[in-house]
């Protein structure tokens, strides 16, 4: 989709979501690959009952380091990418130009530390969420390798936000499809043919990244690009960077404290389950991730109508541009809510032929998704606040489901169930009923009072 045809301030509203949104729900999916991909080769590992088990927990333990890895991505990309698209409805694209070139530098530094901080204490964190010593050496060996493509993770989840709000879904798309499907291709031959397990399958990934980030850096420094990244615009001012962090914070907190959230899921399920809970845990998250991207797809496709058409104060496009975003997310989500519940085998299957992982999966993915029906209005509203500018609220939605429901839900729950592996997954779908009943609450009020507003200001 070139630039010209998408015009984010007027023609039908659904019509242009969904056409903003499809490339991105596809990048969404495909950029799930990188570590599902990973996840199915690794669980085939010969023999299958005991290296490919033990493998896919230990590099499953690893997930909440590169959750980590990509909330700082969110951080910038989130916190920027829509304040640049306000500012673009405002007809100051001077600025979206600002904004981008400060969270570009922000994000390498970002990853420079991030960098350093794994290799000097990977296996040690490793160790704190979850890993035993029978996945210990699994886990380390494939995030010691990970971790040295920081950079690359961090240049193309972050800037390839700039692009999509922009109007250029499809090369953003493109953006993962390259690296996606390289890895596809890598994967494989590293982690069989040339024998290297588990590290072949983190330097297939992390090669793939680097492609793909030099792939975003061509575009955003080309001719095709509406804001480009100049060199005058690359040293951060506070002025700048400072409200970008207020308001990506929301965004960062969801995606990071996956990582905590993991830490007290397997800490609990290896205590009360053992090895096989926390295997079922890596499978449910597998999932988890990969049911929920054309939701987060939806909302990133949404994003820029909504915030370009705040800039540009009208409300009328705002108000209908959430709507259709609600009514998708709704519709996505209980269709797969059922899907789960009728079919857990099928989607456990995807990530491991063990039987008994398998069977164990099956039964814990209905118990954990069990409130997934009504989490579209909770994405819908959320990812609308962020995209209104919203950092407060967002912040508060993100802490409230995450830190003030779910981790003390998880220890709390045990106490109260003879099945105290149930009772753990169980977290799950209580705190996701709780908070979509106060986000939709919170958003009926808020949302009514900023497009009053935004009415006066017309």
């Amino acid at each position: 989709m070139n630039r010209q045809n998408v015009d984010l301030g007027s023609g039908k509203v659904s019509r242009l979501l969904f056409s903003l949104a499809l490339p991105t729900i596809t990048s969404q999916i495909v950029n799930m690959l990188y570590n599902l991909v990973d996840r199915v080769y690794i669980g085939h590992m010969q023999p299958v009952d005991t290296v490919g088990k033990l493998a896919l927990t230990g590099v499953g333990v690893c997930l909440p380091i590169i959750v980590v890895i990509s909330a700082f991505a969110a951080l910038l990309a989130m916190g920027g990418a829509p304040r640049a698209s306000i500012q673009e409805g405002r007809g100051n694209a001077r600025e979206s130009e600002r904004i981008m070139g400060n969270c570009f530098t922000m994000l390498v530094m970002a990853s420079l530390v991030l960098t350093a901080v794994l290799q000097l204490f990977g296996r040690d964190l490793l160790l704190l969420f979850g890993a035993s010593e029978n996945t210990i050496d699994y886990a380390a060996a494939y995030m010691g390798i990970y971790s040295l493509g920081t950079v690359f993770v961090q240049v193309t989840l972050g800037m390839n936000a700039y692009i999509t709000a922009q109007g250029f879904t499809t090369v953003s798309m493109r953006t993962v499809l390259i690296g996606a499907g390289l890895n596809i291709v890598l994967d494989p031959i590293f982690i069989f043919v040339l024998d290297m397990g588990v590290r072949g399958a983190a330097l297939a990934t992390i090669l793939s990244q680097a492609v793909s980030a030099a792939w975003v850096l061509r575009f955003l420094t080309g001719n095709r690009s509406k804001w480009r990244l100049r060199r005058e615009n690359l040293r951060p001012r506070a002025s700048v960077v400072g409200p970008c962090l207020a308001l990506g914070l929301a965004p960062f907190i969801m995606q990071s404290t996956e990582s905590l959230i993991a830490v007290c899921f397997n800490s609990s399920l290896l205590k009360y389950g053992g090895d096989l809970a926390v295997g079922a845990m890596t499978v449910l998250t597998s999932i988890m991730q990969l049911a929920m991207m054309p939701l987060q797809g939806l909302t990133q496709g949404a994003q820029p109508i909504v915030s370009y058409n705040y800039g540009a104060r009208n409300p009328q496009r705002v108000r209908e541009a959430f709507r259709c975003l609600l009514l998708a997310c709704v519709t996505y989500s209980l269709t797969l809510w059922a899907l789960v519940q009728l079919m857990p085998r099928m989607f456990a299957g995807i990530f491991t032929p063990d039987p008994e992982l398998r069977s164990y999966a099956a039964w814990a993915l209905r118990i954990y998704m069990g409130a997934t029906g009504i989490f579209g209005v909770q994405i819908a509203c959320q990812q609308t606040f962020i995209a209104l500018g919203n950092a407060k609220t967002s912040l508060f939605l993100a802490v409230l489901r995450k830190i003030i429901l779910l981790i003390p839900l998880i220890y709390i729950l045990p106490h109260f169930f003879a099945d105290k592996v149930f009772a753990v997954f169980l977290a799950e779908p209580v705190a996701d009923l709780l908070a979509v009943c106060t986000t939709a609450g919170m958003f009926a009020v808020q949302f009514k009072k900023s497009m009053a507003e935004l009415e006066r200001q017309t």
